[in-house]
């Protein structure tokens, strides 16, 4: 448990993945892994309809990438290998054939708000304040980037990646269209979650199959544009600035 984890439980037709780390719901890279194989377990399952991802916790969704990992990258075949533990989880969103909703009950940061944006339909509380930092640590969203810009548009994304240390607000995302809704709270979150959840199974399965299909439409190259994105992430890790930056972090 002090290491984190991830667990799929399914009722319903609905496969909950809830995932946990002691570090502000950081994801390390065994847990990117382990993300990426339920997403695609419970895309391939014929009982499983719907996918809501979600973590533990009461105050953070997803701090993004572990800092003790990124510490410990010393060259750029590891920085692609970390880097690549994101792109996975996107992709499998992307790839595993089923509607995948997201709840985001508190903070996101970075990967949290790629993994919230990935979603093909994601509700949050009024906690639930995003920002992307990575610049701040001397790379950038990279790996992330098509999938938030692809939610909120170019313009806000390259608000949130410039100004990289600067909180926005729920109502902010949801105005962007990251979010459908921002709740007042988390039990209305929840709520909401299992009203909308028992409305949309009871839907065509072939037909929200076939709106999986038409969201994800013209991202076929993303398998090697997130490669690439990893690899300019992989790379740059590695530069002075970023080590220091780390450094710094992990000492404060």
């Amino acid at each position: 448990m002090q290491y984190g984890y991830v667990k799929s439980e399914s009722t319903g037709k609905v496969t909950t993945i809830e995932f946990y780390h002691p570090a502000q719901n950081s994801l390390p890279g065994d847990l990117l892994a382990e993300l990426t194989s339920a997403i695609y377990k419970a895309g391939h399952d014929p009982e499983t309809l719907l996918i809501v991802l979600r973590s533990a916790g009461d105050r953070t969704f997803c701090a993004g990438a572990s800092f003790t990992e990124l510490s410990a990258i010393d060259n750029q075949e590891s920085g692609l290998r970390f880097f690549s533990g994101f792109a996975n989880v996107i992709n499998a969103i992307r790839k595993c054939g089923k509607i995948v909703i997201g709840r985001v009950h508190g903070k996101a940061v970075g990967g949290g708000v790629g993994l919230a944006a990935a979603c093909d339909y994601c509700m949050a509380s009024k906690f639930a304040t995003i920002r992307l930092s990575e610049l701040a640590v001397g790379i950038g969203p990279f790996v992330i980037g098509p999938a938030v810009e692809r939610k909120i548009g170019l313009s806000a994304f390259s608000q949130m990646a410039l100004n990289a240390v600067e909180w926005q607000t729920a109502e902010w995302g949801k105005q962007k269209g990251l979010f459908t809704e921002a709740f007042e709270t988390v039990e209305q979150l929840d709520a909401y979650l299992q009203h909308f959840t028992a409305e949309l199974v009871s839907k065509n399965p072939e037909a929200l199959s076939a709106l999986k299909e038409i969201f994800w439409a013209g991202t076929g190259h993303w398998d090697e544009l997130l490669a690439e994105r990893a690899a300019i992430s992989g790379r740059l890790i590695l530069s002075d600035f970023a080590r220091e930056a780390i450094n710094s972090f992990l000492k404060a």
